[in-house]
Formats: structure tokens, C-alpha cells, sequence
């Protein structure tokens, strides 16, 4: 045994036994419990970055310790690989997206590789191949078929840089997420797929996915939004189609003084023709935000339109407007304003001098003003000013309402959702083609499933950033399978989520001739998901939708993809910038900056070391590129091994939290592992155990140290197993190694007790640091590989003890501590509690009002 830990020659010895055993090639075995581990799969940007450690170790831990617990585990890996960076940092390298793309999965592979996960590389994905996307594209054109696909015409969000439509929440203040660029409202040709047929299935499903974050469920609840209400017409005053507005308050429509309408509104539209003021304001509207969220904190504009719509229950002449928080992506894109009960409502109503009319008021009568402020309760309520429907509560007012409006044929109950159908259309290259043809005599056709791949050419050159699709006429050019007629491809590619919706149902059959076999089922659904919380409205609810369509399909029997999901924290570290008019903002990396510090650890000061120029610090922040604060994993693998690092991205933070790097904690982690191996050196330098290592034959010094052992294996079971709580686990492992290093352990039965402690030690840490348990396993003289052991088990025996030591505290305060029989009873505890010295000082001129014993924990007595 080497006498130094050298992580470099173990972690490459562990690795190249793996891959010589294939210790991680998984089959699917009936007569054995499955278990399936998956983290979501990286976008292969060349290199890996701290939150793509955390989260891969988080899976590595939890796979192991399955398996350790006799699973059969499955843990696969893949590439979500199409997408606009590779797209555009091909454009700028002038070589194609595929070359780069298939350059960074390489470098990527060999970077997971070198931190020790155990995937079964045989199953490896990658989205842009056309042996995946093809099934892909054999499910879309089922879905069309199905009538679950169609083309339609839509205001979108349009990012002239990137050349492509953007999802609302790809949209940040305005602009692109990636370009930066300020996006324009367009109205072009969509594919859409129809996630609003199973909007109730996936509100419902939620409550059965009791293994799910609670935000993520409330995440998607709101995003789905349900909601039960009246849909209803405004006829217009001079005539028209009526403006036709849905609202969850028809208790209220008495107080609808104006109405508001979205620039793409026909009526806005309409007008901006005949006023360019208002067509100004429109185009001011296109540039602003997109997003519910983002409307919320603007501030609030509109301009009236001249047209006047009249009240359907009080006749009245209300006024038309056009607003800038009215989408037309949502409802009708027109609203009925009820200032006096809407805060929204309100601001704009003051802003602009228009009517605020009370509409409903507490039940007990007691006063409110709606003109300071709205009332917006929807509990103990009543009707006002509302005519014949005056007096009502909610519920009365609005049945009693619905009935009247649909009595008129002017209304009806309605229940509306929040989302909209999944708009999978991108018109950028780096993509898989959507599958159609159009045909001028046809329509759009699917593409026969033996013409199948449409196959995405990989060798392009750009001009700008237009796809190279839309300019190869070769390419488009094909025949119509219906009539035989020239016809064109269809230009625009897929949405990448779609890729990413179905890849964790390939892992289960990569191999098949076929979108998936009945692998899929003994694999699926996921027991355990891993992956960020920012993918709860995007990925996650696509990731739903699409199993369920799989299932509808009878091509998996299950509901859900995955039973489990556990959402990490991000990893955060410091970062420090300097602004400049010569540079603008310049960002310092932190190795690169003194820092000054007070006595509670918070910065005062800080400067660059090169020149000693000032520089501003941000706290802690997500480590990103961008701010230059990110650790790099393959140096810190190279200076302190694999392990050190899977270590401390474990011990820093339960896997929810939020990780705040520390230097110092790494070079902790080292220093641990240091120990361990030293302990072990210092165990086997010692020789054989005796034959005579009987634990029965061990001292009181050893019998502590031994029900240690086995606390220490219950609460590190309990940690990684059902808690996720990897950081105590770890913690007390060191305390355990703390005892060991503590213990003398010269007569035999303590040797034996030593090689125990030792191996339980290296059992237990082989989830987090595998390599180390490797080698540390064989030179403790056990046969076999420590990954193909099990996990070690509680010695319930071990855990009995003759007596106890309990905390005594004199009004809630430490005063002493006692030993007392392990099964004393009650009374007795407390006679031996006020009985110590120590608590007799602390009593000896205050009346005892009452002694609390907390069993196994402390006694507390409460004195005056």
C-alpha cells in the first residue's frame, strides 16, 4: 500500500476496473427491483461547469447507494445537442454545427468519465443524431394523423437577431435571452401541438406526484391556470362584432367602467388605420413586454380607441381603450376594467381620470373606498348597484348572472386555462425538420414513414443567420406522397424541448428499431429525476404532456415519467467588476482579487492585485461565464482528484440549498480524505487482525466506539436514502473517523473493531468518493470490488447500552450532566437530576415547580 494518497493512479486504477468489468452495463432483470436514476441530460457546450458536477454527483450517490441496497440500476447519460448556441458559435468559428457539436460531446464524455459516474454508456443519446430524432419525427406524424398537430397563423415573439420565434419566458425585459436583441411581435405560420387537450389531466396528475417539490407542483398550477368563469359579448355602439371578454367575476360587471384590448386587438388594429397616434403607441407596445410577470411591474399605458362598447346588464356606454397589459396570447385579448375591485384596474383607471364604481361590498355592511383603493375580496360579499342582482353573494351573483347572460345568448360558462397550445415550430437551422410537405393542391402532408429520417444536411455554410435550409433548393424540393406533384419541405425545425420531452423513454430501448420496445416499460416511469427548478414550466410540463401522449399511443403504460423529482440548488460563489468608460463593465475573476473582510466575514473592500484599482463586489451570485466566477472542474480535479470535489459539492449543502463555494472547503475535503487513507496505512502497516478480534471480548472504550459505529451506519442509511441529506451523512462519517482516530486499538478484539469501523467507513463513502473506496477496499484485504458490495447493516445489538448520559438544564440553561440506567424509569431520573451537585448550586434558593424528562434526550427543571 502506497503510503501517500495519490488521487491520480487510484482514480484511473477504479476506472479502468469499471470499464474492464463493465460495472455499470445494465439489463433489464424481471425477477430483481428496478431502479431508475436519471439527471437531465447537459446542452454539450464543450465543457462542464460546476452546477453540471453538482447535479451528476447528486445522481451518482443516489444510484450507487440503490445498488448497494440490491436494485437493479439503471443511470443513463446523453446529449441534448441541437439549439441556437451551437448554431451561432458555428456561424461565428465558420464551421458547421454538427463538427462543433460532436467536438464538445467528446470533450464533454471524457470530462463525466473522469468523474468516476457510473452510466451506462451504451445507452448514450445524442438528440441531433438522425437515429433518434427520427422517432421523433415518426411520433409527429402520428400526432398529425391524431389531429393533435396544426398549423396556424401567430403573433409572436420574434428575435431579429437569432432569426427565430421565442417563448414568452425566453424573453427578458424585452429582449432575447440570448441575443440580448429587442424582440418584435410578429404574426408568421406556426406548428402547434395541442397540451391545451390535456390541460386537465396535467392539473390533476399533481396530486399524484407526491414525490415532487411542492413549488414545481404550484409552478405548474399556475402556469396551466384553471379557472372557472363566464364568457360573455360587449355589443359595440356603432355597430360590429361584439367584443367578447372572459371574466371570473361576473359579480362585478356592474362595475365595469371601461375596456381594455391588446394591440393585436382586430379594434386596435383597426384603429391605428385611421389615427397613427394610436398606431405609434401599438408599435411602442410590440417593443415591451410579453410576459404576465413582466406586465405586472410595468408601468401602466393605454389610449382610447373611439369606440364605445355598451354593458350587457346596465346598458351603459362604456369606452374602449388599448392598454399595454393586454395580451392577445391570453383569453380573448380583451378585458371588462373593474377599477373599484381590481388593483391593476385601478392604477390605470387614476392614471387616465375614467369612472371607479363600487360593484360589490362586505357583507357586514361595513364601509370601504374604492376610490383611495380597490376591494378586491371574493369571501363575505355582497352585491351593489347591481340592479335586480343586488344583495347576492358570490356564488348567488354568479349563477343568478351566468343564467341571465345565457338566457340572452349572449354568455355562457366557460372554463378557460392560462396555457396555450405548445407552439414547436423554430426557424433556424441547427434543428430536427419537421416532417411535412407542403403541396399546393395537397396541403401539408405528412412525410411517409419510409421517407423517415428527414434528415437535417450536416455539411452548411451561413450566410448571416438565415437557416441554410430555406436557401437550398435541392433540398426542399421533393415530391408529394399523395399526388406526386413537385412539392417543398417543410423549412422550420423543431423546438428543442421537444428532444428533450422523450429522451429519458430512449435510454430505456437506445438500441431498438423502433421509437421504443417494451423495455421502456420495465424501466419507466423514472424513480428518481434530478434537475433544475428553473425547467418547472418548460421542460417539466412538456416532459409531462409527452409521456401521456406516448401512453395514448400504447407505447408506454404508465402515466407519469418520473415519480420522483429533486430540484438542486444552485452553486454560487463571489463575484467582483469594474466599470470604465474605456471597457465599460469588466469582470474580475476572484482569484484575482484581494479582499478585505470585518469581523463577521462580510466584505469592506476590494481590490485587483495586478494594479490595485478598486473593484465592486456582488455577493454571492450564481457561477457563470458571464461573471467570470466560475471554478473550473477539470483543474480542481487535476490539483485535488475527482473525489475531493464529488466530496465537497456534497458537504457543503443539502442538494436543495443553494451551494456557496469556498476554496477553503475543498482543501477541507482533501485533507479528509488525506486522514482516511492515512488511517487505513496506519490499520494495514499494523499487520493481520488476530484471530481472537471477538467483538464480544471488547473493553467499555470499545463497546462505545462500536455502537457508535452503528448509530453512525443508521444515520447515514437514513441521510442518503430517504433524506437526501448527503452533507450530515458526511459529517458523521468524519465524526466516526474523529472516534477511530481516537481509539486505541492494540489488544486483537480492538484490531477487529478497527478493520469493522474501517470497512463500514469505506462502504459508506463509496457513493460519494468511489475511487477511493476502491482501492481503499482491496488494501483492507476484502475480496471483490467495492462497488459490486452491499450496504453495511445495523448491529441492533451494538446499539444497546447499560446506561445513558443526559443533559440536566435549570430553566432551560446547561447546569450538569448525568448518567443514568438506560432503562430508568421517569421518577427516578429526576431524583438523580435534582440530587447532582451542580443543579443542587443552581436551585439551592428557588422553589422547583417541575422536572421535564425528554426520554433519552435531557431532564429540565423549572424553578422560581
Amino acid at each position: 500500500m502506497e503510503k501517500h494518497y495519490d488521487p491520480a493512479s487510484i482514480e484511473a486504477d477504479a476506472q479502468a476496473y469499471w470499464t474492464r468489468e463493465g460495472s455499470f452495463q445494465v439489463e433489464e432483470r424481471p425477477d430483481q427491483e428496478k431502479y431508475y436514476c436519471l439527471s437531465m441530460l447537459p446542452y454539450p457546450s464543450g465543457r462542464l461547469h460546476m452546477g453540471h458536477v453538482r447535479n451528476y454527483t447528486i445522481g451518482d450517490v443516489i444510484s450507487r447507494f440503490q445498488r448497494m441496497q440490491g436494485r437493479n440500476v439503471l443511470q443513463p447519460m446523453g446529449w441534448d445537442a441541437f439549439g441556437l448556441p451551437a448554431e451561432n458559435a458555428a456561424i461565428k468559428r465558420g464551421v458547421p454545427p454538427a463538427e462543433w457539436t460532436y467536438q464538445n460531446i467528446d470533450h464533454m464524455r471524457r470530462q463525466l468519465q473522469r468523474m468516476g459516474y457510473g452510466y451506462d454508456w451504451r445507452r448514450e443519446v445524442t438528440t441531433c443524431d438522425p437515429d433518434y430524432y427520427r422517432w421523433e419525427q415518426f411520433m409527429f406524424t402520428r400526432l398529425f394523423e391524431k389531429g393533435l398537430v396544426y398549423r396556424a397563423r401567430a403573433v409572436v415573439n420574434w428575435d431579429p437577431v437569432d432569426q427565430t420565434v421565442l417563448a414568452n419566458e425566453q424573453v427578458v425585459d424585452g429582449r432575447g435571452w440570448r441575443s440580448g436583441a429587442l424582440v418584435e411581435r410578429r404574426e408568421i405560420p406556426q406548428w402547434f401541438l395541442r397540451i391545451t387537450d390535456y390541460a386537465d389531466e396535467l392539473l390533476e396528475g399533481l396530486d399524484r406526484l407526491p414525490g415532487w417539490p411542492d413549488a414545481v407542483k404550484t409552478m405548474q398550477r399556475n402556469w396551466i391556470g384553471r379557472s372557472e368563469g363566464v364568457e360573455l359579448d360587449f355589443a359595440l355602439a356603432d355597430g360590429g362584432e361584439p367584443l367578447r371578454v372572459y371574466t371570473t367575476r361576473p359579480d362585478t360587471l356592474f362595475g365595469a367602467t371601461y375596456m381594455a384590448v391588446a394591440a393585436d386587438h382586430p379594434l386596435a388594429v383597426a384603429a391605428a388605420e385611421r389615427d397613427p397616434r394610436i398606431g405609434d403607441f401599438l408599435a411602442e407596445i410590440r417593443r415591451g413586454a410579453v410576459t404576465e410577470e413582466a406586465l405586472e411591474k410595468l408601468e401602466k399605458k393605454g389610449m382610447p380607441l373611439g369606440v364605445e362598447a355598451i354593458n350587457p346588464l346596465s346598458g351603459e356606454r362604456i369606452p374602449v381603450w388599448v392598454a399595454n397589459f393586454v395580451l392577445m396570447g391570453y383569453g380573448t385579448g380583451a378585458i371588462m376594467a373593474v377599477p373599484a375591485h381590481d388593483q391593476r384596474d385601478h392604477e390605470f383607471a387614476r392614471r387616465y381620470g375614467l369612472p371607479i364604481r363600487q360593484a360589490v361590498g362586505p357583507a357586514d355592511g361595513s364601509p370601504i373606498d374604492v376610490q383611495a383603493e380597490p376591494w378586491a375580496a371574493k369571501e363575505g360579499l355582497v352585491t351593489v348597484n347591481a340592479g335586480e342582482f343586488t344583495g347576492l353573494d358570490f356564488d348567488k351573483a354568479f349563477e343568478a348572472i351566468a343564467d341571465h347572460l345565457q338566457a340572452r345568448g349572449i354568455g355562457e360558462r366557460r372554463v378557460n386555462y392560462r396555457l396555450r397550445d405548445w407552439g414547436v415550430s423554430r426557424q433556424r437551422y441547427w434543428g430536427c425538420p419537421i416532417p411535412i410537405i407542403h403541396c399546393d393542391d395537397c396541403g401539408p402532408v405528412a412525410v411517409p414513414d419510409a421517407d423517415l429520417p428527414v434528415t437535417l444536411p450536416e455539411q452548411v455554410s451561413f450566410s448571416g443567420v438565415q437557416s441554410p435550409l430555406k436557401t437550398d433548393a435541392d433540398w426542399r424540393a421533393v415530391d408529394c406522397p399523395c399526388c406526386g406533384k413537385p412539392a417543398e419541405r417543410e423549412t422550420d425545425t423543431f423546438d428543442t424541448f421537444v428532444e428533450s420531452s422523450w429522451y429519458y423513454a430512449r435510454y430505456c430501448s437506445a438500441d431498438a428499431d423502433a421509437m421504443l420496445d417494451e423495455r421502456a416499460n420495465h424501466w419507466l416511469p423514472v424513480d428518481q429525476y434530478i434537475g433544475g427548478i428553473e425547467h418547472a414550466v418548460m421542460h417539466l410540463l412538456y416532459f409531462r404532456f409527452w409521456h401521456k401522449l406516448m401512453r395514448d399511443l400504447g407505447w408506454v403504460d404508465s402515466d407519469e415519467p418520473a415519480t420522483n423529482l429533486l430540484c438542486q440548488g444552485m452553486v454560487l460563489a463571489e463575484a467582483y467588476y469594474r466599470d470604465s468608460d474605456e471597457h465599460g463593465r469588466e469582470w474580475i475573476a476572484p482569484a484575482e482579487v484581494a479582499v478585505e473582510r470585518d469581523g463577521k466575514g462580510r466584505i469592506v473592500g476590494a481590490t485587483r492585485r495586478s494594479d490595485g484599482a478598486a473593484v465592486e463586489a456582488t455577493g454571492w451570485t450564481t457561477m457563470s461565464k458571464s461573471k467570470n466566477n466560475g471554478e473550473d472542474p477539470e483543474t480542481l480535479v487535476a490539483r485535488f482528484g475527482a473525489d475531493t470535489v464529488r466530496l465537497f459539492t456534497m458537504f457543503a449543502a443539502p442538494p436543495d440549498q443553494a451551494l456557496e463555494w469556498q476554496d477553503s472547503g475543498v482543501e477541507g475535503a482533501s485533507r479528509f480524505l488525506k486522514r482516511l487513507y492515512s488511517l487505513v496505512v496506519e490499520h494495514v502497516q499494523a499487520g493481520p487482525v488476530p484471530a481472537d478480534a471477538d467483538a464480544a471480548a471488547l473493553d467499555d472504550e470499545g463497546l462505545a466506539l462500536r455502537r457508535k459505529l452503528h448509530q453512525s451506519i443508521a444515520k447515514v442509511t437514513d441521510d442518503v436514502g430517504r433524506r437526501y441529506t448527503f452533507n450530515t451523512a458526511i459529517a458523521a462519517v468524519m465524526e466516526l473517523c474523529n472516534a477511530l482516530g481516537r481509539f486505541d486499538a492494540t489488544t486483537g478484539p480492538a484490531r477487529g473493531l478497527r478493520q469493522e469501523v474501517l470497512e463500514a467507513v469505506v462502504l459508506m463513502l463509496q457513493p460519494i468518493t468511489p475511487h477511493l473506496s476502491h482501492r481503499l477496499w482491496q488494501d483492507l484485504g476484502r475480496t471483490g470490488a467495492a462497488v459490486d458490495q452491499p450496504w453495511p447493516q445495523v448491529d441492533e445489538a451494538a446499539l444497546a447500552q447499560d446506561e445513558i448520559e443526559l443533559v440536566v438544564q435549570v430553566n432551560g440553561k446547561l447546569r450538569s450532566r448525568i448518567r443514568v440506567a438506560a432503562e430508568a424509569a421517569e421518577e427516578a431520573i429526576r431524583e438523580q437530576a435534582l440530587a447532582d451537585g451542580n443543579v443542587q448550586r443552581f436551585i439551592a434558593d428557588l422553589q422547583v415547580r417541575k422536572v421535564i424528562v425528554v426520554p433519552g434526550r435531557l431532564v429540565n427543571v423549572v424553578a422560581n
